[in-house]
């Protein structure tokens, strides 16, 4: 009780004294400060009344205050926002993993809405929207001066309803129009297959659902392979992935890690920082990586990446990621809304932030544009109209080949012209697949050199 006393007391004359030092200049402050936040607060209640009595047409109170609320939420950033009741309801069932509309991640950009990425499988990816096209007008209606939020709701509508986006891309000299029809997004989360003995993890959205789905795809596919000792490696394809909740992008980023950060958030106050570290388990048993990004891939995914690329577990393959390197908290407040506000910055394990910079590939590889459908057919004619020696006339046969090792070679051969094929329809997929191979050839080499430079154990050496 005494020591309780005593150190009360300490603060208590601690106190005394600051306020001594300091007590005039923080008056001043103190009495300047809220006069001038009131004033601003008469300001708005006078421009707010006038609005209601001389707008030319009559305004809903309700909507301009919410308008009021968004625009000052949305002049810290392009991610703060004020979420209306309908809003906030659909964001909680987003993160479920299941929502309505288009299937597109869009942010705002010097006043222009912006596409982040489309989701694979709904109506966006369908149409060929991509990542960095701009979304000039909907219906018609140009969405010039709207805020992000207002855009978005000019995109939402009843499911099965047809829809009409203006977009200006790169590349193109015009403004084109892309017709989609509304439906209901239903995401999964993580999506799993194998090229070979590589496993192949498609991840689209970090919700609720993402590490259940993450887990079962690995045990799945590396099921299917064989075992995880026949698995040459894995390839998390994070391209186009917006991101999403933090939560999740941190457990899947630990179950490719056995310790160490993985990432860190920073807000205003330095008691507010958070440091996040992976617990010991690596569902990838040691096996190369290959993370693959581009543009799209946004926030979480870029946690994901650079926890991975920082601690030399993955290399990464693509084009830069997209730059979100904040973290916002959704807080429900009076009404049934929310405000979503940007509360701190989070950084990679080495202490980067990647915010506005994006995290660099190890190795860049873009994607090349695909073959006009008349150019495919004219190689692929050429194609089949080159010979070779086997082709001519009387050519003498290969007498240094059993007819299982000319099979073997054919087996080969065909292996090889899938995986040119494959290079047609997404060549950096390809380029990662052939990537995992090369590191799985060199596995049992690497491993043999280091076997020969460790000491060896005998029993002479036992003795000393």
């Amino acid at each position: 009780m005494k020591k309780f006393m005593m150190a009360a007391l300490g603060g208590t004359i601690a106190g005394a004294v600051l306020s001594t030092q300091v007590a005039a200049p923080l008056m001043a402050q103190e009495t300047k400060q809220p006069e001038t936040v009131y004033q601003q607060l008469d300001l708005f209640g006078d421009i707010f009344e006038k609005i209601r009595q001389d707008y030319v047409e009559p305004v809903d109170s309700k909507k301009l205050i919410e308008a009021a609320i968004n625009g000052m939420l949305s002049s810290l950033d392009p991610h703060s926002s004020y979420l209306p009741p309908d809003d906030y309801a659909d964001m909680r069932v987003q993160t479920r993993g299941s929502f309505g509309g288009l299937g597109i991640e869009v942010t705002q950009e010097d006043g222009f809405v912006k596409v982040v990425s489309p989701m694979d499988g709904t109506p966006a990816a369908e149409a060929g929207i991509k990542s960095g096209d701009f979304i000039t007008a909907v219906d018609g209606e140009s969405l010039m001066g709207m805020s992000l939020d207002q855009a978005v709701d000019k995109m939402r509508g009843p499911v099965g309803s047809e829809i009409t986006i203006t977009l200006v891309r790169e590349g193109e000299q015009e403004p084109f129009d892309v017709t989609l029809t509304r439906d209901t997004i239903k995401l999964t989360a993580v999506r799993g297959r194998h090229d070979g003995n590589t496993v192949i993890l498609r991840i689209t959205t970090f919700n609720d659902q993402t590490y259940p789905n993450l887990e079962d795809s690995i045990k799945k596919q590396v099921a299917e392979i064989g075992g995880m000792d026949k698995v040459d490696g894995f390839i998390i394809d994070l391209r186009n992935n917006p991101g999403g909740l933090l939560t999740q992008a941190i457990k899947v980023a630990d179950a490719f890690l056995d310790k160490g950060e993985i990432v860190s958030t920073r807000g205003r106050n330095p008691q507010d920082s958070e440091r996040f570290n992976a617990t010991p388990g690596d569902q990838a048993d040691g096996k190369p990586i290959v993370v693959l990004i581009n543009g799209g891939s946004a926030s979480a995914s870029e946690i994901v990446t650079g926890a991975l690329q920082d601690h030399h577990r993955a290399i990464v393959v693509g084009t830069k990621s997209f730059g979100k390197g904040s973290v916002q908290t959704v807080m429900p407040i009076q009404g049934e809304g929310a405000m979503r506000l940007t509360t701190a910055r989070y950084y990679t394990p080495s202490g980067r932030s990647i915010q506005s910079l994006g995290i660099a590939p190890d190795v860049v590889v873009p994607q090349p544009d695909q073959p006009k459908a008349d150019q495919k057919a004219e190689d692929d004619k050429a194609a089949h109209q080159m010979t070779s020696e086997a082709d001519l006339k009387g050519a003498i046969t290969n007498d240094s080949m059993t007819e299982d090792e000319k099979k073997q070679a054919e087996d080969e051969r065909a292996k090889a012209e899938d995986a040119a094929k494959r290079r047609l329809d997404d060549f950096q997929m390809s380029y990662a697949v052939d990537l995992i191979k090369g590191l799985a050839a060199l596995a049992p080499e690497m491993q043999g050199e280091k076997a020969a430079a460790a000491p060896a154990t005998t029993d002479e050496t036992k003795k000393n």
